[in-house]
């Protein structure tokens, strides 16, 4: 069965562009790989020519969610599987897959309407990534795919077999805290490349992504960096239960959160059980109050 192999690039729609890049570049340590042709910011964290496509339209939300899989053929396969469903799919002309540097690219929606891209063989960067911040280790990628990512959707179930059965995805684990709901989903040794909360109205259709570092000593600078300058956290310093990583969530310049992490387990299918779990952490992992309006005014 043709499927997805890695969560491969993510198209954002931002309000303020320059301040993305000055966080991406100082706080996340990610490395400017230029702009597209419409002024897009591309920006990359391993040896793909870019993960990050940041357009100024101004949604603060996700856009487009690219996911890579082995070869053209696949990508065909997948698009003939979503088409038998029922699923509308577009296939990107030479122009429009050379714009997202690949070589074969289709586009369609999943039951929530968020836009997502299947894509086969990403371009290369010319030279070795150079994190502006110097992290000397790096992001765990590649192979793995820039990170994860935990989008809303209104029916947990729902989302989670369009996955399994349109994109080849495996489950991870579930958790269950109260009403709160949420899935995990894998295509490769990474704990998990996608999540969902079940969310009936959300306010955006992102929660956050996640970027994994190859050295905990770069996830604490960034902690600290992050409290020095006041730069808003959602969760403290904590440890998962599910994929066992090391994190903290801050805000970006759009609001909603990145996870900045280390450690996680990865998944060996032959042996995996999927588990359901009911808490979300070893330790941690506190949420922080946000100011309320009134007070962050007088400050």
């Amino acid at each position: 069965m043709a499927a997805v192999t890695q969560l491969g690039q993510l198209t954002l729609s931002v309000s303020d562009l320059d301040a993305w890049e000055g966080y991406a570049n100082r706080v996340l340590g990610l490395q400017t790989a230029g702009r597209d042709i419409d002024g897009s910011l591309l920006l990359r964290l391993d040896d793909h020519h870019h993960r990050f496509r940041v357009e100024a339209t101004g949604r603060d939300d996700v856009a487009v969610v690219g996911w890579q899989t082995e070869s053209a053929a696949d990508v065909e396969a997948i698009a003939s599987r979503l088409d038998a469903a029922g699923v509308s799919v577009h296939v990107a002309s030479r122009e429009e897959a050379e714009r997202r540097h690949v070589s074969a690219l289709i586009a369609f929606q999943d039951p929530d309407g968020h836009d997502l891209e299947v894509f086969a063989n990403p371009e290369m960067a010319p030279g070795e990534f150079a994190s502006p911040k110097g992290i000397d280790a790096g992001f765990v990628a590649n192979d793995q795919g820039l990170g994860h990512l935990v989008l809303d959707a209104e029916n947990l179930d729902r989302a989670m077999a369009f996955y399994t059965q349109m994109l080849g995805m495996k489950e991870s684990d579930y958790i269950s805290i109260g009403r709160f709901k949420g899935g995990f989903l894998h295509c490769n040794p990474r704990h998990h490349s996608i999540a969902f909360f079940e969310m009936p109205k959300p306010k955006t259709r992102i929660n956050h992504f996640m970027l994994q570092l190859g050295d905990m000593d770069d996830v604490g600078k960034t902690y600290d960096l992050v409290n020095d300058e006041h730069i808003p956290l959602f969760l403290t310093l904590g440890k998962h239960n599910n994929d066992h990583m090391t994190s903290f969530y801050m805000a970006n310049p759009s609001g909603f959160g990145v996870e900045y992490g280390w450690g996680a387990r990865t998944i060996d299918d032959s042996c995996w059980q999927v588990e359901h779990l009911t808490t979300g952490s070893f330790w941690g992992h506190r949420s922080v109050p946000r100011p309320k309006a009134e007070d962050a005014a007088a400050s």
